[in-house]
């Protein structure tokens, strides 16, 4: 089966098929181990992507803009101090004046109805950089770092312990697609969305994966192969700090918690942390911790996720030819007009043998 994700928005995990997914995860590997080639092949030299910031952030930026410079193309970091979004500029505006200017938008913000917003009025593809119902790009990093980690999905049971946010939704959407069953474990009051977990569980049904809700941490945690927090209390809940820390006392990935899971099991946050909150310090030095390979394939996923978006689908193939270097190139050109150059007169020197 084909995938082609050219001029396509992504304001959710659900926006992909389960082809599309792992065609994507794909290529964020291949991106990964072959860098220099891409980096010569300049997938998206000419292309500029337009990033708007409500939120700040250190990932997302440094990821989306280091991809855009190392793949040729150019970033453009907008801050809330530059414009706001939906006040002093419309969002339909805003997307109509980039759409002339940009190649692609990037949009970090509170509301998701905003970047859905931008999706509505934009000629340009959007990227959902994170709103308050669903991180996707935070989760192709994820599920790369899981499949780099235990060698594939299938079988796998991933368990979300905190709160059912944004990156859970993600998530959910996400493990259902590639068939990883996930236990989503939160207090009662903090589940996620009904209607995600629905939907979830609908394509689980296709993939083989189960998604539930629990809400023992004992029972989420168990045989779990992936353990994956998130802060109590995201930006924008500042208010809602010291009640959520009340209820999501116990909801930690610690050494207790481990126990409960396979000794293997991978330990993933998409940061930034509260230690002594979510997750405790020791437990996130450990060997089982995929922390910072998290991190660090937010570039590689999103990398890719540029390229199927905005470089066309002949990208991969032209980087793997750049994969030889300019030189090699040079010389083997020169072997070949030698070569054709020198043809006549190889004739001749046979000819001149056999006679």
């Amino acid at each position: 089966m084909a995938v082609n994700l050219h001029d396509r928005n992504l304001l959710s995990v659900k926006d992909l098929s389960s082809a599309e997914l792992l065609a994507l995860l794909d290529l964020a590997d291949e991106i990964k181990a072959h860098r220099a080639q891409y980096e010569r092949a300049a997938p998206l030299a000419g292309k500029t992507l337009a990033m708007i910031f409500q939120k700040p952030s250190l990932r997302t930026r440094v990821s989306f803009e280091t991809g855009m410079t190392r793949l040729g193309g150019h970033a453009i970091y907008l801050s809330p101090v530059d414009f706001t979004l939906g006040e002093r500029e419309s969002v339909e505006d805003v997307a109509l004046v980039l759409s002339r200017m940009a190649d692609v938008i990037m949009a970090r913000v509170f509301g998701h109805d905003l970047v859905a917003g931008l999706a509505r009025h934009a000629c340009v593809p959007v990227i959902n950089g994170l709103s308050d119902f669903e991180h996707p790009c935070q989760i192709l990093a994820d599920l790369q770092t899981i499949r780099e980690r235990k060698g594939g999905f299938k079988g796998l049971t991933a368990a979300w312990i905190g709160d059912g946010n944004n990156v859970a939704h993600s998530l959910m959407y996400g493990a259902a697609l590639v068939g990883m069953s996930l236990k989503v474990t939160t207090p009662v009051e903090y589940a996620p969305s009904a209607t995600v977990l629905a939907e979830s569980q609908a394509i689980g049904q296709r993939t083989g994966a189960k998604i539930r809700l629990v809400h023992d941490l004992a029972e989420g945690a168990k045989d779990a192969d992936v353990l994956y927090t998130d802060v109590w209390a995201s930006m924008g809940q500042e208010a809602e700090a010291e009640l959520r820390k009340q209820k999501f006392a116990g909801y930690q990935i610690n050494a207790k918690l481990m126990s409960y899971a396979k000794p293997d099991a991978i330990i993933l946050h998409c940061l930034p942390t509260h230690y002594g909150d979510e997750i405790d310090y020791a437990t996130s030095r450990t060997p089982n911790s995929a922390i910072f390979d998290q991190a660090e394939n937010r570039l590689h996923a999103q990398n890719a996720l540029l390229v199927m978006i905005a470089g066309g689908a002949r990208v991969a193939g032209k980087a793997r030819a750049a994969g030889r270097s300019a030189e090699p190139r040079r010389k083997r050109g020169a072997i070949r007009t030698a070569v054709r150059k020198a043809g006549p007169a190889r004739k001749r020197v046979k000819n001149a043998r056999r006679r």
